[in-house]
């Protein structure tokens, strides 16, 4: 499963431009699907049929955060805006990957007084891109207007730890590659919604389920961690206590009977799990309550810490946890 971490990770393909990483997954699955489809905004679909007509829809959105070039300068310097929930704290100095080129995020300052208030008050108004290029000519021939990039990051493997870019949410994405290669004959026919531009406003998962309507839809997704020093006083979530049940988040509340269900099937096979409830973000499960007439929807979460850095990092036991416990829920959950 690392080797499988560190290939979905690793690729660059933010909101918007999800290709490469629809043709990884979809390679990684050969074997395991039935069929599969890719719909007309770039959601991958792919199930494997059950002996019921009951139907599970397990979703994940492949895209990650990113950035757009919006203006290049006389000397070459490219002005950026983000896609998705990118800080300008967070992208100062980082080193930004546009297809083949890669380029490091500075900020402005003509005096030290000027550095000192932008930093203070950073915004992307003040923040550059410094590709190498010594003309706005040949800015535009590596990185023209429009170009997206993503963080420059690499996964490593730190004693029970997963650190990366994208975790957010490719670790979703294996959770459901995990999955379709481990159940064999599953009782309920399962599908696998790989969605486009979950980071700028839940796009895909709006239609993915429309023409699937199933009996639940289960996104799975990254949450915040609360177990680093002085986190977040009201966020519960820790690393390596198990797969997170989401109750509620800023954008959706969870089926309470789906939710109920896993929870009993994790006590039942002794899974270790904790209870979620997010004070903000949001996740696919609110596309698919509004899709048609209504899909019962719920998340169930893999504990994250610093979510939208290249550094994201949750823990190798709530991973494995989450596959087994949705294994169970597929068996005989509904």
């Amino acid at each position: 499963m690392e080797e499988l971490i560190k290939k979905l990770t690793e690729v660059s393909s933010p909101s918007g431009r999800e290709d490469t990483i629809r043709e990884v997954i979809l390679k990684e699955l050969e074997g395991y699907i039935d069929g599969y489809e890719i719909d007309k905004l770039g959601n991958l679909i792919v199930w494997k049929n059950g002996q019921t007509n009951k139907k599970i829809l397990l979703d994940a959105h492949m895209d990650e955060i990113g950035v757009v070039v919006t203006n290049i300068d006389d000397n070459g310097f490219l002005r950026i805006d983000m896609v998705g929930g990118v800080s300008p704290y967070t992208i100062i100095n980082s080193k930004i990957r546009f297809g083949n080129t890669v380029g490091i995020v500075g900020v402005e300052g003509e005096t030290v007084k000027d550095l000192i208030s932008n930093l203070k008050d950073l915004s992307f108004d003040k923040l550059f891109v410094d590709i190498g290029a010594k003309s706005k000519e040949e800015a535009e021939n590596l990185c023209p207007i429009g170009s997206f990039g993503t963080y420059d990051g690499y996964f490593i493997k730190q004693g029970d730890y997963y650190i990366s870019k994208s975790m957010d949410d490719r670790i979703g994405c294996v959770t459901i590659i995990e999955i379709f290669k481990r159940v064999q004959n599953p009782k309920n026919t399962i599908y696998g919604v790989f969605a486009v531009q979950e980071e700028i406003g839940i796009v895909g998962a709006q239609v993915a389920g429309y023409n699937i309507d199933p009996d639940v839809a289960i996104a799975i997704d990254v949450t915040a961690a609360g177990d680093t020093p002085k986190a977040n006083k009201r966020t519960s979530m820790k690393l390596g206590k198990g797969t997170c049940l989401k109750v509620k988040d800023g954008y959706s509340i969870s089926d309470r009977k789906t939710i109920e269900t896993l929870k009993k099937l994790a006590e039942k096979y002794n899974i270790p799990y904790q209870m979620e409830v997010l004070i903000f973000g949001g996740t696919d499960a609110r596309g698919y309550q509004n899709t048609k007439a209504g899909i019962p929807s719920a998340t169930v979460s893999i504990a994250t810490r610093y979510i939208h850095t290249p550094n994201e990092t949750v823990h190798k036991n709530d991973v494995e946890a989450t596959i087994q416990l949705l294994i169970k829920y597929i068996e005989e959950g509904i």
